[in-house]
């Protein structure tokens, strides 16, 4: 049987097979799936499962966090490993450069732990405890509004506005926190109101 192949036809045959043979050795055939489902369940052992959201964007992708200890618990803790969470609905198990290396940021060196503040005429920042932290921004806060609060403008008509403050929230939340972040944000008169996502 004499069969004639041109150029086009070999390198269509030859690209089909490279490009078969590519997905097997990713992981895509039958012996390899059957080795990574003996080895998952012992690349994570002991370790316990918590999901949560990245705390990158807006996008607000599903995670799980592996960690040596109950962090559902509030127990003291050590992540050992971050991956996207397949069952979420927004991500499916992906992640972005940022959200794959949550493990890196959650155990820098660098990362704050505590509240911290710089004093008038200081050129550092010093540790604060959080009670303190939250005194001092409420305190802030309230000085401010008593200060620069207008509540009718020039034609008297009752306005309820704060202009000299403003407030960033996290976009990357439930939407129940969202909803009571606004009412408690817009009670108190602030116009000056937006989130991570446009920043």
């Amino acid at each position: 049987m004499n069969m004639e192949l041109s150029r086009r036809a070999f390198l269509r045959t030859s690209g089909a097979g490279l490009a078969g043979s590519t997905l097997g050795a990713f992981g895509f055939g039958e012996a390899e799936a059957a080795v990574a489902a003996y080895v998952k369940p012992f690349h994570l052992a002991n370790t316990v499962e918590a999901r949560n959201t990245c705390t990158y964007c807006s996008v607000a992708c599903g995670i799980i966090i592996f960690s040596k200890g109950d962090l559902r618990k509030g127990e003291k803790a050590d992540i050992v490993h971050i991956e996207g969470d397949a069952d979420h609905p927004t991500n499916r198990g992906t992640l972005c450069p940022k959200g794959a290396a949550l493990k890196d940021i959650v155990k820098s060196e660098t990362r704050l732990t505590q509240p911290m503040v710089r004093k008038p005429g200081s050129d550092k920042f010093e540790p604060i405890a959080w009670d303190a932290a939250l005194d001092k921004i409420a305190r802030a806060m309230k000085d401010d509004r008593d200060a620069n609060f207008i509540a009718k403008n020039k034609d008297g008509v009752t306005v309820n506005r704060w202009l000299t403050t403003g407030f960033l929230a996290a976009s990357a939340t439930t939407n129940e926190t969202a909803f009571a972040t606004y009412k408690v944000v817009r009670s108190t008169g602030m116009l000056g109101f937006d989130n991570q996502a446009r920043v």
